[in-house]
Parts: structure tokens; sequence; C-alpha cells
């Protein structure tokens, strides 16, 4: 299992959380984190992996950071 810091902003958190470390299985990408966390991927602005852009199919490595943002003022 991978530690994975995920930090949402905006409208992501409500009833959710602002920052949290949560582990998933080697082999995950971002997208499997968006889809965890039931995040309409229509609804992702911005997806950061230690503050670089990436996109839904980027692999993720343990100990990475991911901020995900919402779109803005629908897009």
């Amino acid at each position: 299992m991978m530690k994975i810091t995920v930090k949402l902003f905006a409208s992501f958190r409500i009833g959710r959380f602002d920052r949290e470390i949560r582990e998933y299985p080697q082999a995950t990408t971002v997208g499997d984190v968006v889809r965890d966390l039931q995040i309409p991927e229509a609804k992702v602005g911005i997806l950061l992996l230690n503050f670089v852009h990436v996109d839904l199919q980027r692999q993720l490595a343990d100990g990475d950071a991911l901020s995900i943002f919402p779109l803005v003022g629908g897009g």
C-alpha cells in the first residue's frame, strides 16, 4: 500500500475533508483517486501532483501529494 496526501479545494471540501493521508494499492492512478472520492471527472478543473499539472491517467507513487481543484465558474 502507498500513502498519498490528498488535498481538496473549494467546493470539493464540502462533506469531505481539506487534507488527508489515504492509502492506495500500487498502480493507482489520479483518476482512481478521483473516482474513489466520488468526484465527477467532468467537474475536475486542475490536478496537481507534487505541484506539477497532471492528467487522470498519471500513476501515483508512495509519498505523493495530490491536489484536486474544481472548475471555476462552470469551466
